[in-house]
């Protein structure tokens, strides 16, 4: 079997008594578009922060492209390629479009970020910046700080920042939520554009987006998976339908 991008091998997590996730272990394929769903308290947030390094586990192992990484800081994960975005925007409210992805990028290339100097002045970021303005549409909003932009602006600027880290692994965290339905389909469309040598994990619970970007899906129940298996069989298996039943998925 090939190296996965990202691999979970009886993942466990205690708070105390709790017991918040269960023997997970997860395969994301290399290039993959692969959803991740579960109901209200499916322990969906804590497994991701276990993949970030947010939360330590207290059993089992977390590989990226087939290295252990379980027990590396945050920052480190990031440098060896697995970014992630989040429910609520993390955006550097007073910079703009393109100061908030010179100072990403300066970041990522250890070049440092000297606030009186124009992009222009380091060399290949100016057209880094570039490339992403166009690619995720801000072509409009450029020069506007980020707290000024329409919320479509920001998700799609969240999401311009943690492709700007180049990332092998990229966990989205219902990139859709709170964006006006005008501009759901923009987003979910330049996620879509990115390139297939970016495996993608997708969070999310409006179930639309879910069966028309990914190709397989995980669904997680009370911190253990539940079901996996490809669009058809999961949009077919009647005990997710059971699980979803009367409720929506936000947690």
């Amino acid at each position: 079997m090939s190296v996965a991008a990202l691999e979970t091998r009886n993942l466990n997590k205690l708070f105390g008594a709790l017991q918040a996730t269960t023997d997970v272990s997860f395969r994301l394929e290399k290039g993959a578009r692969h959803a991740l769903i579960g109901p209200n308290g499916a322990g969906k947030t804590t497994f991701i922060n276990l993949l970030t390094g947010v939360l330590p586990p207290s059993s089992g192992d977390i590989e990226l492209n087939g290295d252990n990484v379980t027990h590396l800081t945050r920052e480190k994960r990031v440098r060896r390629g697995l970014v992630r975005t989040f429910q609520i925007n993390q955006l550097f409210a007073g910079l703009t479009v393109v100061e908030s992805l010179a100072l990403v990028i300066s970041e990522r290339t250890g070049k440092g970020w000297n606030w009186l100097r124009p992009a222009s002045a380091v060399p290949g970021i100016e057209a880094e910046i570039a490339r992403l303005v166009k690619d995720f549409g801000l072509e409009g909003v450029f020069d506007q700080p980020c707290s000024a932009l329409p919320y479509g602006k920001q998700r799609l600027l969240e999401i311009a920042l943690a492709v700007a880290c180049q990332p092998k692994v990229l966990l989205l965290d219902e990139p859709a939520a709170g964006v006006p339905e005008a501009d759901r389909r923009e987003v979910m469309a330049r996620i879509a554009g990115l390139p297939t040598d970016v495996s993608i994990l997708l969070i999310e619970h409006d179930m639309d987006l879910v069966f028309n970007f990914a190709n397989r899906i995980s669904v997680l129940v009370a911190g253990a998976l539940f079901a996996e298996g490809s669009v058809d069989d999961i949009s077919r298996d009647p005990r997710v339908k059971d699980v979803y039943l009367g409720g929506a998925d936000h947690g």
